[in-house]
């Protein structure tokens, strides 16, 4: 007869919970496992002998991964079909490939909108630059005028004082 094991709390998924499991029962030499994420809970069936059961729900009841955080695990009897520990692992594998290349086009969208936005802010201090560059000119020719003007007076002022 297979178990069926309840693992209840506030972080069950995401901290690598089902491989941590499938790793002890493959340690184990468990023929028949496969977990589940159900709810905000976890569902674990397995099938083996009566050691390996006994080894098995003792790891699931004291042993738990980094970063779970765990209220209660409720083991009970199962009498259907659980998937052999080969295909489970194939079966989590696939998954967590998948999960993977989630991560990673999330990423390269990120990174795409970060080029974006510095490309934009690349635009913008080319814009600035040019303003700055007009700027410069603007204040050049003003500045030549004034001390044109200047070199007039002072010429003049000299010529009326006799200074020439």
């Amino acid at each position: 007869m297979g178990k069926r094991v309840l693992i209840k709390g506030p972080r069950v998924q995401d901290v690598g919970y089902r491989l941590f499991l499938l790793n002890e029962a493959e340690r184990l030499r468990i023929s028949c496992f496969q977990a589940d994420n159900v709810g905000k809970d976890a569902v674990v069936l397995f099938d083996g002998n009566e050691t390996q059961t006994e080894e098995f729900i003792k790891f699931v009841k004291n042993e738990f991964p980094k970063h779970a955080l765990i209220e209660d695990v409720e083991v009970s009897d199962y009498g259907d079909n659980i998937t052999s520990v080969e295909a489970y692992s194939r079966r989590l594998m696939i998954e967590q490939l998948g999960k993977i290349v989630d991560v990673g086009l999330s990423m390269l969208n990120k990174q795409d909108e970060m080029i974006n936005k510095q490309d934009g802010m690349i635009k913008k201090q080319d814009e600035t630059l040019n303003e700055i560059r007009g700027l410069r000119k603007d204040l050049r020719s003003f500045v030549e005028e004034r001390f044109a003007k200047l070199e007039h007076e002072i010429a003049t002022i000299k010529e009326k004082i006799g200074l020439n």
